[in-house]
């Protein structure tokens, strides 16, 4: 059977630190888990009971074996996870200063097996057959992933929803965000859903105000734009419907890494769901609220019922504050 959920890119092992509001050089204790965002997508989509599967490559190390196992137990697939020799398994280390303070360090050089994905190792059926198709801006970064990624974009020629995370990770290209855009445009023309921050939209279209920066990703040929405004909620835009934004669900940050790839599974849950825009961005903001109360990413991804729950939590509040 066709899967619903096809994500590709970046996979790898977090390391986070179990205590909260010191620096690495002082942290003793870590907590290991699967990582990347397309991966966490996967995982999450997994959790609201969809089939799903990534596209990557992990080194030939015992943590590539970590990640199929991680993935076996989240009942994502593996069949498409390929080996590279290129380099180990990546790993990203983080520091947590909540509420807002969750600096990064990616160990993925010279350069990270997920990006050494070639275009004649595709499955272009299992993508041109998968009812979402979700691939993002770091796969665009560098060859062979770019080409891959492209290929399998034009392959599926927009059959189903294909999904574009802008995703912006400047420490992972060659050139500054004015050249990649070239390659985003080309992405860009075969995606019916775009989401990204303000940040990456500017990389995406030179646009910064959220509605500019939807009305150019439309332009550039996707149906959906959604574009996310951190304390201000998220904007979506879909070309035959109004503008939809959602305020921010009020949350007790600890760890706001994961809420993105949240809000992407949960993405993909209203729109296989067939829910109208305003339903499935308010379900995401709500799924990516609840990851950043939490710790981890892809073990933190939430149920259906805890994200309604959330939303009942979330309504009752606001009540109280207009009463």
């Amino acid at each position: 059977m066709p899967l619903e959920v096809l994500t590709m890119g970046r996979v790898g092992v977090d390391v986070y630190p179990l205590q909260t509001g010191v620096g690495l050089a002082e942290v003793t204790s870590f907590g290991k888990y699967l990582g990347g965002s397309p991966t966490n997508v996967a995982v999450a989509a997994a959790r609201y009971g969809h089939s799903s599967a990534v596209i990557t490559k992990t080194g030939r190390d015992p943590f590539g074996d970590f990640v199929r196992t991680a993935l076996d137990g989240y009942g994502v697939g593996t069949r498409f996870v390929g080996t590279s020799d290129i380099a180990p398994t990546p790993v990203t280390f983080c520091e947590i200063f909540p509420p807002d303070d969750f600096p990064l360090y990616f160990y993925r050089l010279p350069k990270a097996p997920d990006l050494d994905i070639r275009p004649e190792e595709l499955d272009l059926g299992a993508v041109r057959d998968a009812r979402i198709f979700w691939m993002t801006g770091t796969g665009l970064s560098e060859e062979p992933s770019r080409s891959a990624t492209l290929a399998a974009l034009e392959h599926r020629a927009k059959a189903g929803a294909t999904v574009f995370d802008l995703d912006w990770r400047p420490m992972f290209w060659p050139c500054d965000g004015s050249e990649a855009r070239a390659h985003y445009a080309e992405a860009l023309r075969h995606a019916t859903v775009a989401v990204g921050n303000l940040d990456e939209c500017e990389v995406a279209t030179g646009e910064r105000e959220p509605y500019a920066a939807a009305k150019a990703l439309l332009a550039a040929g996707v149906e959906l734009a959604v574009v996310k405004q951190g304390p201000k909620g998220v904007l979506a835009v879909h070309r035959d419907g109004p503008a939809v934004e959602v305020e921010p669900v009020p949350v007790d940050v600890v760890n706001g890494l994961g809420a993105g790839d949240a809000f992407g599974g949960a993405l993909c849950h209203g729109l296989l769901s067939g829910w109208d825009t305003g339903r499935t961005v308010a379900f995401a903001n709500a799924a990516g609220a609840i990851v950043a109360g939490r710790l981890a990413c892809s073990d933190a991804m939430p149920t259906e019922a805890e994200v309604d729950h959330e939303l009942r939590e979330a309504s009752l509040a606001a009540t109280e504050r207009k009463a």
